[in-house]
């Protein structure tokens, strides 16, 4: 449960989101202001244009379907299906997704049997600047805006530190809201369902299907993405 300085944050926090938006759709002064890597305000020009969104998710090789996805409308007198309990298998991935309104920009998987911690993140932050550079030209030059959540790897000294030495802004993320963060609600929720039922004999099999489901979201489906977070 939050506690009313977290609540009076989000309010904060939401308040300017929706300053911001009214800014790009020329309802006010056209000076945007944003939060900076150490969390003094700043200048911005575009945020929809310029931001992206990452977060972390494990996935299994072995995604049982969930109670609701099994779901069947049946008549009072239908005999009951039995069904079998299935276990999410113990072999998983760790995958790293960043995402922007015209689709997923990278795709990082963590090899088995490491974690993430600040030192793995800032290498990931070095493989996004990458990927931004080859698929998104211009970006980097107007100016990287992040929204991620305040998960440790993400807000420690080390991380913060990288961000500064690139001049990448950070949006500010309020504490326990999931529903803040596109990735939580928009993205993975639906990548669960459509994995739910496989199985798959091997960890390059999952990863491949990874990036075909990602390769053929429809554009629209980012966009709705980024919308959600602006309108939150």
């Amino acid at each position: 449960m939050l506690t009313e300085d977290q609540k009076l944050q989000r309010v904060e926090i939401s308040q300017r989101f929706l300053q911001r938006c009214q800014q790009d759709n020329g309802d006010e002064d056209s000076t945007h202001i944003g939060v900076g890597p150490v969390g003094d305000f700043q200048a911005n020009n575009n945020l929809f244009d310029n931001l992206i969104t990452g977060d972390e998710t494990c996935v299994h090789l072995n995604t049982p379907e969930t109670k609701r996805d099994t779901m069947t409308w049946k008549h009072p007198s239908s005999t009951v299906t039995k069904k079998f309990k299935v276990q999410r298998s113990a072999a998983k991935v760790m995958a790293t997704v960043v995402s922007d309104a015209k689709g997923v920009i990278l795709l990082d998987i963590l090899p088995q049997g490491q974690c993430i911690n600040a030192a793995r993140y800032c290498s990931t932050l070095d493989r996004l600047q990458e990927a931004i550079r080859r698929k998104r030209p211009g970006l980097l030059r107007r100016g990287v805006v992040l929204q991620h959540d305040n998960a440790t790897p993400h807000s420690a000294n080390l991380t913060q530190q990288w961000v500064q030495r690139y001049g990448w802004e950070i949006l500010p993320h309020p504490a326990h809201s999931p529903d803040l963060a596109p990735s939580d609600f928009h993205l993975f929720g639906p990548l669960k369902r459509h994995l739910g039922g496989m199985a798959f004999e091997t960890e390059d099999d999952l990863i491949s299907e990874l990036r075909n489901w990602f390769d053929n979201l429809d554009v629209d489906f980012f966009r709705v993405g980024i919308n959600s977070l602006l309108l939150r």
